[in-house]
């Protein structure tokens, strides 16, 4: 049988894609699902750089602000969910947009990668969460160093799950995973910059959630929620809160939020050039945001 069409929009932060994403759905009667796994969070809205209502109103998003931050909403989930969103867009004679910087979300919902079925440990991840993020972080490289690899600083969410994944299943996880054939046909397109011209960017965008009040969405969040992890380990949020407890001044951890942030979009791009199929720098003729 002959495939459905999805087209993925990819790319490191600030590099376009919530603009370029618009523009494509307007021009080709398309609708947008987000695949970045803080989108998903309500609340989080200027340290992830979320698209805002006037821009969701123009076309319309799913999976953004679907749950809690308390939630721990894993990957697994968010495929079966984000299929979902896909289905019904295409039952409805529509092209499904499939955008964000999540990679691993792409992998499971686009590509041919299989996660495994396995039954939450909450005592095992009750006791990791105890523990600092570097010594997570080394027991997940003694069980699986390549496991290891795909774990951004300080996330010590994925680093526990995986370390239950490969403990629950006794093998790597490469092979935990498996594969399964791609469900639909996908166009990807890729957006990047020169590296002086995307850290320009990430600077500037930096610079205008400060303006846009991150400190007090900070502030709002902890006496919401809570020091929990979906906010204190979320760049943005992070180096806020470090300001704060008076660790460091606004400009220095202003400074680390940009630092932090262009290291991170450096993993983005070096996770999506792994997949041959990305045309990359495929622009709109609209400016992009």
């Amino acid at each position: 049988m002959k495939k459905s069409k999805v087209i993925a929009v990819v790319g490191a932060t600030a590099s376009g894609k919530t603009s370029y994403a618009i523009e494509l759905a307007k021009k080709i009667d398309g609708e947008i699902v987000s695949a970045d796994s803080r989108l998903v969070y309500k609340g989080l809205d200027i340290g992830t750089a979320k698209p805002t209502l006037e821009e969701r109103s123009n076309v319309p998003h799913y999976m953004i602000d679907i749950v809690e931050p308390e939630v721990d909403y894993s990957a697994g989930l968010y495929a079966k969910e984000a299929k979902k969103c896909i289905d019904d867009i295409l039952l409805r004679g529509k092209v499904p947009v499939v955008v964000g910087g999540t990679g691993l979300y792409f992998r499971i919902l686009l590509e041919n990668f299989n996660l495994p079925e396995t039954e939450p440990d909450y005592d095992l991840r009750k006791q990791l969460r105890e523990l600092d993020f570097p010594t997570v972080y080394k027991m997940l490289y003694e069980l699986d160093p390549d496991a290891a690899s795909l774990v951004n600083e300080n996330d010590k969410r994925r680093a526990i799950r995986f370390i239950e994944v490969i403990r629950q299943c006794g093998c790597p996880l490469s092979k935990a995973r498996g594969f399964k054939e791609a469900e639909y046909d996908v166009d990807w397109i890729g957006l990047n910059f020169p590296r002086e011209e995307l850290y320009e960017r990430i600077n500037k965008r930096v610079d205008l959630m400060i303006e846009q009040g991150l400190v007090d969405e900070t502030k709002h969040l902890l006496a919401k929620h809570g020091r929990i992890p979906t906010i204190v380990d979320t760049i943005g949020y992070r180096e806020i809160i470090l300001y704060l407890d008076g660790i460091m001044g606004l400009e220095e951890a202003v400074d680390k939020l940009k630092q932090n942030t262009r290291n991170y979009a450096k993993r983005q791009l070096t996770w999506f050039r792994k997949n041959p199929d990305i045309k990359w720098n495929c622009y709109p003729e609209r400016k992009r945001k």
